[in-house]
């Protein structure tokens, strides 16, 4: 049986702005190089054309058997910081290109 890839989007509202972001990447283990990486957040302005992938450190390894991150579980708090900072780092929300990657710390600065 296939399994069904989850992708809701949830709206947030940063400096007044509208924007809707989803978690890309479940944090856990490369297959390629055998290193943990951490979850990583796909976001996008409401009426923009360029995404960004804000990516996570990989924090404390779970518990065997933990359930797996849901993306109502992360912290809006922290999903406002990390937009903010991906902005202040020269991200352009309503231009055209290329999607951009900023990386981000723990507290999404």
């Amino acid at each position: 049986m296939a399994r069904t890839k989850q992708s809701a989007e949830f709206e947030i509202e940063v400096d007044g702005e509208p924007y809707l972001w989803r978690l890309h990447r479940q944090p856990g283990w490369s297959a390629d190089s055998g290193v943990r990486h951490g979850m990583a957040i796909a976001v996008r302005h409401k009426e923009g054309q360029r995404d960004a992938v804000l990516d996570f450190p990989p924090g404390p390894e779970p518990r065997y058997g933990a359930p797996q991150l849901k993306a109502a579980r992360v912290p809006v708090e922290l999903v406002g910081k990390a937009i903010a900072s991906a902005i202040a780092a020269g991200w352009e929300p309503l231009s055209r290109g290329k999607t951009v990657i900023v990386v981000v710390d723990v507290t999404g600065a």
